[in-house]
C-alpha cells in the first residue's frame, strides 16, 4: 500500500469504471489513491487497467497532471479490506452498483472506520443522500459527488447535500475536487435525479416522443445534438446561449419568451419507455449501430471526448493567461 503523503490519502470503495477513473484524477493532482473491492482479484485486475489507461493516456497526450504515469500509478495501490482503505483518509468516493440496500451498508461500515473530518462521498447517479445515510452517527460528513461519465474527461461534479450535511464539509469537498480538476457544481437541496439528469432525461423524453410519433427518425434528431445544440452546449450553458443571442437575458425573453411558451404547451405527458414505441426506437438504433459494433462506437465516442476535453483545457489556459 502507498505510504501517506503530504496532500494526504484518498479512498476509493469500488473499483469499477468509475472507481478506476476516480483514482486516476485523484493521482494525477498528487494523492494518494486506495482501491478498494471485496475480492483480491477485482482489486489486481483494476490496478492493472489503471496502469494501461495512464500509459494510453501519456502515449495520446491526454495524461492529466504535472507528474508521470509511472508517477502517477506510484500512488495508487489496492486493498480488499474497508478499514485499512478508509483509515486515515481526508476523502471517500463511494463508487458501488447503484443499489439503495448495498449503499446503505456499505456507509455504515465505512462510518465506522473514519476520523470526524473525513468526506464520506458517493457517485450515485440518482439517489439522493438522505436515503442511504439517514441512520447514520456521521451523517454530517455524507453528500454525494455525482460524476459524469466518463469522469477523467468530462469533469463536471453535482455535489449534493442531504439536510443535514455540515456545509463545511460541501465547501471541503468542493475545494479538493476543484484542485484535481474536476468541476463542482453546488446543489443547495436534494432532488431525485439531482439536475444534470433531470435536464437530460427531459430532452430524452421529448427526442423519444418526436421519433416514436414519426415527426423526426432516431438518426436525424441525433444530428440535432451533435450537429446543433451540442455545439453550443460544448463550452456555454443554456441561459448564456439565450442571453448571448439577444441584447442580453431580458431583451431575449422579450423576443422569444412568447415563443417558448406556445411551443412548450404542445409538449405532451412523460413518453412511455414500453410496447410499440420502444419496439421502433430499438429497431432503428440496431439499423445504425448494431449490437456488435457497440464497443467500436464506444471507443470512437471516448477518443472525441478526450478531443474535446484537451481543446476545452487549452482554451482555459488561454483564457487565464489572458
Amino acid at each position: 500500500m502507498a505510504e501517506s503523503g503530504s496532500k494526504g490519502k484518498i479512498g476509493i470503495v469500488g473499483s469499477g469504471l468509475v472507481g478506476k477513473s476516480w483514482a486516476m484524477i485523484f493521482a494525477s493532482a498528487g494523492y494518494n489513491v486506495v482501491i478498494y473491492d471485496i475480492l483480491p482479484s477485482q482489486v489486481k485486475d483494476a490496478l492493472a487497467s489503471v496502469k494501461t489507461q495512464l500509459k494510453d493516456l501519456n502515449k495520446s497526450g491526454m495524461l492529466r497532471g504535472s507528474l508521470s504515469a509511472d508517477e502517477q500509478f506510484s500512488l495508487i495501490s489496492g486493498c480488499s479490506n474497508l478499514h485499512d482503505t478508509v483509515k486515515d483518509a481526508i476523502y471517500v468516493q463511494e463508487c458501488v452498483p447503484e443499489n439503495l440496500e448495498l449503499k446503505e451498508q456499505v456507509f455504515k461500515e465505512m462510518e465506522a472506520f473514519v476520523d470526524d473530518d473525513t468526506i464520506l462521498a458517493s457517485s450515485t447517479s440518482c439517489i439522493p443522500p438522505s436515503k442511504f445515510t439517514k441512520d447514520l452517527q456521521r451523517r454530517s460528513q455524507c453528500l454525494v459527488a455525482h460524476p459524469v461519465n466518463p469522469p477523467y474527461h468530462a469533469p463536471l461534479v453535482e455535489v449534493v447535500p442531504s439536510e443535514w450535511t455540515n456545509p463545511a464539509f460541501m465547501d471541503k469537498a468542493k475545494k479538493i475536487l476543484e484542485e484535481v480538476g474536476q468541476v463542482p457544481v453546488c446543489m443547495k437541496q436534494e432532488l431525485p435525479g439531482f439536475v444534470l439528469n433531470r435536464v437530460q432525461y427531459v430532452i430524452i423524453n421529448e427526442c423519444w416522443r418526436l421519433v416514436t410519433e414519426g415527426v423526426i427518425s432516431a438518426e436525424d434528431i441525433d444530428k440535432v445534438m451533435w450537429a446543433g445544440l451540442g455545439m453550443r452546449y460544448a463550452f456555454i450553458g443554456p441561459l448564456e446561449v439565450m442571453h448571448l443571442n439577444a441584447e442580453g437575458m431580458e431583451n431575449y425573453i422579450e423576443r422569444y419568451g412568447p415563443t417558448i411558451e406556445s411551443v412548450s404547451s404542445t409538449f405532451g405527458p412523460t413518453p412511455n419507455y414500453s410496447g410499440p414505441g420502444l419496439a421502433e426506437v430499438v429497431r432503428q438504433m440496431k439499423e445504425l449501430i448494431p449490437l456488435d459494433k457497440l464497443a467500436e462506437q464506444r471507443k470512437r465516442r471516448d477518443d472525441r471526448l478526450a478531443a474535446l476535453a484537451k481543446l476545452k483545457r487549452d482554451f482555459d489556459k488561454q483564457d487565464k493567461s489572458s
